[in-house]
């Protein structure tokens, strides 16, 4: 009989047995078990509280991981760092290596060796990305007046929905220090491929030029932008003349119509955090938050980054020994 792992139920039937008052070799007959495996399940796993299923089994993964990591090479956990310090999450590490022929390496591994790096000393665990719970909206009334030819969501073609073309752009804006700079963003749906760019306020004028200048060179993969209600995208027709393309808006509070960009917003806050003032970023700053946004692998773009679906640029950082 060719032997398999105790699962998680088998530790849980053990521990019924045992309260039962079941000998090691009438639970071994009930497993279809030999007696030796039920005896070195209960050396290796019991804790000072006697055999617990859920302690059993945290023992055992953690058992199987030292034994797994035992077996990655250096060059692997090399190439882990280098993803580590461009703020890729173990799940992406995880994903791409999968995909790419490298040496596969569990993301609960990457992350005990986070916590092990953090314990030394080591500050790996400040490229991680911290999840904030978001406030809901309840009752809430738009009161920020009405933007001239305003057209809704509703009349957006149903092709964006299925995100089957590139094209189609959700915009916003991140503020920094009140009555300071401010940065654009634009992502678009299908292949997740990020614009920022910088104004020097939040006025509708300097808005309408900060996109058209940096979605310009990409006119030709514009084809509608949505926008949430802001005062500062007043000038969307402007926008959309020069850009050749359509222009839509979000329900009032409804921020989940363009929950890729908020989304979006959020990994941006991780290089620009929120009340900072953006007057002292310069171009170079920006451009390089774009591009790790943009050379970081999406697990819903099955592990491949923007930039290799969007231009067929391949990720070409950490590679290297």
């Amino acid at each position: 009989m060719n032997y398999t792992q105790m699962t998680e139920i088998e530790r849980y039937q053990i521990k019924a047995y045992l309260t039962a008052g079941y000998t090691q070799k009438a639970i071994a007959y009930e497993l279809n078990r030999t007696p030796s495996t039920i005896s070195r399940e209960l050396k290796r796993n019991k804790g000072l509280r006697g055999y617990r299923p859920q302690q059993a089994q945290r023992l055992a993964n953690e058992r199987k991981q030292r034994h797994s990591h035992l077996k990655i090479i250096d060059a692997t956990w090399r190439i882990i760092v280098s993803l580590l310090k461009e703020d890729w999450s173990p799940e992406q590490i995880n994903g791409w290596l999968n995909h790419s022929g490298q040496q596969s390496v569990s993301i609960e591994w990457i992350d005990h060796y986070i916590l092990t790096d953090k314990k030394a000393g080591g500050e790996l665990y400040r490229h991680l990305r911290c999840q904030k719970k978001r406030r809901k909206r309840y009752g809430s009334v738009d009161k920020r007046g009405q933007i001239k030819n305003r057209v809704s969501i509703d009349e957006r073609p149903a092709i964006v929905d299925t995100r089957q073309r590139v094209g189609d752009w959700e915009m916003d804006l991140i503020i920094g220090r009140i009555g300071g700079s401010v940065l654009m963003t634009a992502v678009e749906r299908r292949t997740r491929y990020t614009l920022i760019g910088f104004a020097p306020n939040k006025t509708a004028e300097k808005v309408k030029d900060c996109i058209i200048d940096v979605m310009a060179p990409l006119a030709s993969l514009v084809k509608t932008q949505t926008y949430d209600n802001g005062k500062e995208f007043a000038l969307h027709e402007a926008i959309a003349e020069a850009l050749e393309a359509s222009s839509y808006f979000a329900h009032p509070y409804h921020s989940w119509e363009r929950g890729l960009n908020e989304n979006t917003n959020g990994l941006i806050r991780q290089y620009a955090a929120k009340g900072a003032s953006f007057d002292e970023m310069k171009p170079e700053e920006v451009i390089n938050i774009m591009e790790k946004l943009n050379n970081r692998p999406r697990k819903c773009l099955d592990f491949k980054t923007p930039n290799q679906v969007l231009f067929g640029i391949n990720p070409t950082i950490a590679l290297a020994s």
